[in-house]
Formats: C-alpha cells, sequence, structure tokens
C-alpha cells in the first residue's frame, strides 16, 4: 500500500481507553484515490481507527498524516467525511433540512444549493422534503454519505454501510463507493462482507487484538485469502 501519494499515513498508532488497547501500533499507508477495506471481528479496533482519522478522538501514541500534514482534530475535519455505522440523522428535518444544516456548519457557501446538488447525485431529490425519520435504511444511508459529502472532503470514511441493507440498496451503495472512487476520492471501508471488499477495494487490511494481521492488495487481494485471515483473526479474539 505504500506510494509517493499517500493521502494516510500512520505509524505505531496507539489507542489506549484507561487499562484497554484498542490500537497498539497501526503502521497504515493509503494512496490517495484508493479503496481500503478494513476488516476483522467485533472488538478489533475498526471503528477505533476510524474515529481518529476522522479527528473526533486523539491517539494515544504514534503519529497520523493526512496528505502529507501532520493530522489536526479541527483540520482533519474539514477534509475527511465520516459515515458512522449509526446515521445520525436528526429524524424530524427533512432530508434538505439535514443537509442544508451540515453544510452551514461546515461553512459551505451556498447550502441549499449544495444540499440539492447532493439528494439528486444520491437519487433522494423525489423525497427532499420528507422527514429523515421515516426513511428506510437504505434511503437513510444515502441521505448520510450525501451529508459526509457536503463540504467535499478528500477522505471519506464508511464504518459498516451495509449493515441492514437488502440487495437493491446494497447495490445502490456499492455504485455509489465506485463513482466516490472515480471522483479521485480516498474511502476507509469497514466491513464483515468480504466478497464486497474484495469487489470494491484495492487494498484491505484484517484487524484482530488493535493490530494488523493480514495485508492484500493488487493480486492478493482475493476472497479465499481474506477468508481465511478473517477467521484466524475470529480464532485469535475469542
Amino acid at each position: 500500500m505504500n506510494g509517493p501519494a499517500a493521502a494516510i499515513a500512520a505509524r505505531g498508532l496507539v489507542k489506549r481507553f484507561g487499562p484497554v488497547t484498542a490500537l497498539d501500533g497501526i503502521d497504515l499507508d493509503v494512496s490517495r484515490g484508493s479503496v481500503l477495506a478494513v476488516l476483522g471481528p467485533n472488538g478489533a479496533g475498526k471503528s477505533t481507527l476510524l474515529r481518529l482519522l476522522a479527528g473526533l478522538a486523539r491517539p494515544s501514541a504514534g503519529s497520523l498524516e493526512l496528505a502529507g500534514a501532520p493530522r489536526d482534530r479541527r483540520r482533519a475535519r474539514g477534509r475527511v467525511g465520516y459515515v458512522a455505522h449509526a446515521t445520525f440523522l436528526y429524524p424530524a428535518l427533512t432530508a434538505r433540512e439535514n443537509l442544508v444544516f451540515a453544510a452551514r456548519l461546515y461553512g459551505v457557501g451556498d447550502p441549499g444549493r449544495r444540499a440539492d446538488a447532493l439528494l439528486t447525485q444520491l437519487g433522494l431529490d423525489g423525497v427532499a422534503h420528507r422527514p429523515a425519520g421515516g426513511f428506510s435504511r437504505g434511503m437513510a444511508q444515502r441521505l448520510a454519505i450525501a451529508r459526509a459529502l457536503v463540504h467535499a472532503p478528500d477522505v471519506v470514511l464508511l464504518d459498516e454501510p451495509y449493515t441492514g441493507l437488502d440487495r437493491a440498496a446494497a447495490e445502490t451503495l456499492s455504485a455509489e463507493i465506485r463513482r466516490l472512487r472515480e471522483g479521485g476520492r480516498t474511502l476507509l471501508l469497514v466491513t464483515h462482507e468480504l466478497s464486497r471488499a474484495c469487489e470494491l477495494a484495492d487494498a484491505a487490511v484484517v484487524l484482530s487484538r488493535g493490530r494488523v494481521v493480514h495485508e492484500a492488495h493488487g493480486d492478493g487481494l482475493r476472497l479465499e485469502r481474506l477468508e481465511r485471515a478473517y477467521l484466524e483473526s475470529v480464532e485469535s479474539a475469542a
């Protein structure tokens, strides 16, 4: 995964919560315009890694850079779009109001125009004035992605985005991930869907107990190898 144009570089990244070590010396290089799948059992440190990248938490040790510059929490939030496992939408607000609100928080010029463009891009223009609380899981996920893109971030972090999606919604999400990659964005995809990882990612890492236990990229990114590494990580975490 090493390359001259790294969008994300982590060295010896550690995160502790009291006596618990969630990340234990992570080294990571993610090239610009690529998709990295982050795999592993529950409790492996996947979501913690994304929260550090999003600037929502501080590392306990190690270094983390975005586009060659040390990651500052405030600046990171302006360069990263984050879709958490829960959508955290405001249910009483319409889809458009959710996006306009987020755009204003990021200081986006003409928030209404930006919201309308994203609603069209994500196929939600027909429900723009419906409260988000009535959306299906697939629709809410698309709206959460639109909100993550509202400030045109360089890096997009997706934490278990396929959870709860039916087949049609999952295919729509995969198409959007491809479109974002083709548009030059760098994506980190946390998922238990190993076949999706092979289908969408340029590289993958498997975490176990806060450490990288397997890396794959290029021709080495094969489903049978990922399945073997994933099962070994689950067994070691038991």
